[in-house]
């Protein structure tokens, strides 16, 4: 054991002495010399005094005790030497430097019940002089002095001012008197969130108004005739004038105004779904409950109109909210707390999204990296993917305080007992707790929560790539690819007629892609460069845009004709791919159709990507198309393959117009 490590022993009881006395805990505590061993005589003649002639109560102490090596000193002679003594007392790092005073009945009086300090473990009492701590030299350290074999944590702020003592006399603080600043509960505030809250209620409460009034004037008004008129219009108005509130009622019932699911994901239509098909439900069951005598055609656009127009309206504000988000506002202050590697992950993931609203400000390790200190959390110098590091674990509340954090995202790495404690410490804060998934990349409906014996666990279900919903799937694309193909029929004649009458060679490009399970067929598109094109690309590789040879991509390829430039510009050379999709080698949504050579190119992991049909549309062509780097590209295709639904392939379609409009990625 190294001679200047302490042992606290706070178990043991502290003895009372009836003098004014400094009580520490019970602690061994070895003292290095500093100076050369002196001896009674020495001690004598600096005090002013002889030595003696005879043995006297110093030498038999000196026979009882005899010196230790290594350069210390554990006798009872010791409590009278010139010696820098460092004592530990509750976590503050004390310095002492007691000088040589004359021999005295306090300072050679053994400790209270006869026992003698020494080398024993046992409470030490030290008597004070009149000077109090300071003529001791006992003050606190303004800073810290790191002691060789222990780690000495600086003293925190005071969470509360401590109760006065009990039976406290005239030295207790009364009210007119300082004590220590209580430490207010942090709340975190999120003021845009309240403002996108209100505003999805007075956009859900104009589309009940305005369905409920379209429903009417349809149905009431004369525009159309439908046959029998009721007797009276009036419950008709009371219900027009009624129905926003039910709607507004409804969707706040089904919890659609949930700060957690607004602004990302699917959850929030599902529940404006459900909101919708519970009312209907409950008005169907009441009218034939009550024999009540409804218009059908009333309730037949109200419903409809009023979840369409509903759904538009929080798409837009979604929209609206993605693109101040991306201009930096209406963010949420996020704190990262795990281990390196999946702390740095969770940055990662907010630096890659812009959208989803995630400003992280600040990263809390499992354990302070070198110099750094979780108690001086003011002091850190080191950063993680320029995130500055503001403490670990232990620290999370202070370091919550420090960044002004509104949510808290924490690794999977995190042990249970530290994450029970830190969702603790956040209890009445406001403060969003999320814990990653070690899994990356799937979502939706393949992940439930099952609980097994207390423990919640993840249940993710496999990837769905037959059955039913699969033939489903196949049914809806090659319904609309025949309805698409008919009525685009006057623009597709068009096109190939410009195409074919501005450059040499044919208006339709057949080029071989590789399909599902790796089986090749043959794409078409509309020709957008000279014919010559493939025997001319390795003159151009040099102007590729991308980092690396996986695709080639450039913005300015030289192949390209005036007619094709436009065709790319709006997407309109893939419209032939309708025909690929109607005689089932593709599908509406799914991966982008890759080429041989690329295919040869691939990892284990990515041939997953020929697991399902390649799409007109997809996760990569909504998401920046060519811009993306390689290896995103194949994440979100990846990422499609692992989570399909039918519920994705709507979302993708609808996302595709604002993609072709913004022509992002398209060249």
């Amino acid at each position: 054991m190294d001679e200047n490590a302490i042992a606290n022993d706070t178990r043991a009881p502290t003895v009372a002495d009836p003098e004014t006395t400094v009580r520490v805990p019970m602690q061994r505590v070895s003292l290095r010399r500093t100076a050369a061993p002196q001896t009674d005589g020495s001690r004598a003649t600096r005090a002013g005094g002889q030595l003696p002639s005879g043995p006297g109560p110093g030498a038999a102490r000196g026979a009882a005790w005899p010196a230790t090596g290594h350069g210390t000193v554990d006798s009872p002679s010791a409590a009278d030497d010139d010696a820098t003594r460092r004592i530990v007392i509750d976590d503050l790092t004390i310095r002492k430097d007691v000088r040589s005073r004359a021999a005295g009945p306090s300072a050679s009086r053994p400790a209270a019940g006869g026992t003698v300090p020494g080398p024993a473990t046992g409470p030490t009492l030290l008597p004070l002089p009149q000077g109090g701590l300071e003529e001791l030299g006992l003050t606190t350290s303004a800073t810290p002095t790191q002691v060789p074999g222990a780690v000495i944590p600086s003293p925190r702020t005071t969470a509360t001012a401590p109760a006065p003592r009990r039976g406290a006399g005239a030295g207790a603080p009364t009210d007119g008197e300082d004590r220590p600043e209580e430490r207010q509960p942090y709340r975190a505030e999120i003021s845009w969130e309240r403002k996108y809250t209100r505003l999805m209620v007075c956009t859900d409460l104009a589309a009940g108004a305005l369905a409920a009034a379209l429903a009417y004037v349809l149905r009431f008004g004369g525009l159309i005739d439908f046959g029998l008129m009721p007797m009276t219009v009036t419950p008709y108005l009371i219900v027009t004038a009624v129905f926003p509130l039910a709607w507004l009622a409804t969707m706040s019932l089904n919890r659609a105004y949930e700060d957690r699911f607004l602004g990302g994901g699917s959850e929030e239509f599902r529940r404006v779904l459900n909101a919708a098909v519970r009312l209907t439900a409950i008005v169907a069951v009441g009218s034939y409950a009550t024999k009540a005598e409804l218009a059908r055609a009333y309730l037949l656009i109200v419903f409809p109109g009023a979840t369409i127009l509903t759904l538009a309206g929080r798409a837009a504000a979604r929209g609206l909210l993605h693109r101040m988000r991306r201009a930096g506002r209406c963010q949420h202050r996020v704190l990262v707390v795990g281990a390196g590697e999946s702390a740095a992950a969770l940055v990662r993931l907010a630096l890659r999204d812009p959208s989803a609203g995630w400003s992280v400000v600040g990263v809390c390790l499992d354990r302070a990296p070198g110099r750094h200190s979780h108690d001086r959390i003011e002091r850190t110098g080191f950063d993680l993917l320029g995130i500055p590091i503001v403490g670990t674990s232990e620290a999370l509340e202070d370091a919550i305080r420090l960044t002004d954090a509104t949510t808290v995202a924490i690794s999977p790495q995190m042990d249970g007992e530290r994450l029970r404690r830190a969702l603790w410490a956040l209890e009445g804060s406001n403060v969003d707790v999320l814990v990653s998934s070690a899994v990356t990349d799937v979502t939706g409906p393949r992940i439930h929560l099952r609980p097994v014996a207390g423990l919640p666990l993840l249940h993710i279900e496999e990837p769905e790539l037959t059955g039913t919903r699969r033939l489903m799937k196949g049914l809806l694309d090659r319904s609309a690819a025949f309805v698409a193909l008919t009525m685009l029929s006057p623009l597709l004649l068009g096109l190939a007629s410009a195409v074919r009458l501005t450059s040499r060679g044919p208006a339709v490009f057949r080029q071989t892609r590789v399909g599902m399970d790796g089986r090749e067929f043959t794409m078409f598109k509309f020709r957008s460069m000279y014919v010559d094109a493939e025997a001319r690309l390795a003159e151009v590789l040099a102007l590729n845009d991308r980092e690396d040879d996986y695709m080639y991509k450039a913005k300015d390829d030289p192949r390209i004709t005036r007619v094709g430039k436009f065709l790319r510009k709006w997407s309109l050379d893939e419209v032939p791919q309708l025909l690929n999709v109607l005689n089932g080698t593709m599908s509406l949504v799914g991966p982008r159709p890759p080429l041989p050579r690329e295919v040869a190119k691939y990892a284990d992991d990515v041939h997953r990507r020929l697991m399902v049909k390649p799409g007109l549309t997809g996760l990569w062509q909504v998401s920046g198309r060519s811009d993306l780097p390689t290896d995103e590209a194949v994440r979100l295709d990846l990422r499609y393959v692992e989570n399909w639904s039918l519920a994705m392939d709507l979302a993708i379609l609808w996302r595709t117009v604002f993609a072709v409009l913004k022509r992002e990625g398209a060249y």
